[in-house]
């Protein structure tokens, strides 16, 4: 089994994209985005370190506890991430915050690329890259 700080919530349905963003909309999003993603990376570190307790615990009462504990804050996590999707951005790292919004660039779907932590959306990507593919967002050519 990974380590507990691996853990990724497996009842967890992951955001899905919705809607289609331009640089400056995505910008404006972020200040409703960062306050659900820092709550979601904060209940993801809480359910990671009750997954880990829950793996060394011996007694089944203490275990119980524990698994209640786990089932709460995993239903709390997939409120926000149901938040997160409801948006239109797609969650992709539970520990880091990353975030991506689909944007245009050339006439083509990109991410908008964006981390918990940083002011404004600073790069984007093509959709297979990922995040090793960023690019800055002075390159971004939203005009079809």
């Amino acid at each position: 089994m990974a380590s507990p700080q691996f853990f990724t919530p497996p009842i967890v349905t992951p955001s899905k994209s919705k809607k289609r963003f331009t640089l400056v909309q995505a910008n404006k999003a972020l200040a409703l985005v960062s306050r659900i993603v820092a709550d979601i990376v904060n209940t993801h570190r809480d359910a990671t370190a009750l997954q880990g307790r829950l793996e060394t615990l011996k007694s089944s009462k203490e275990q119980n506890k524990t698994e209640k504990e786990l089932e709460v804050k995993l239903d709390r996590l997939q409120t926000l991430v149901d938040e997160l999707g409801e948006v239109g951005c797609e969650l992709k790292d539970y520990q880091t915050g990353l975030v991506d919004f689909v944007g245009r660039h050339q006439g083509r779907d990109v991410y908008l690329c964006w981390k918990l932590g940083e002011a404004k959306i600073g790069y984007w990507h093509e959709i297979q890259t990922g995040f090793a593919g960023r690019k800055p967002v002075s390159e971004l050519q939203e005009a079809e």
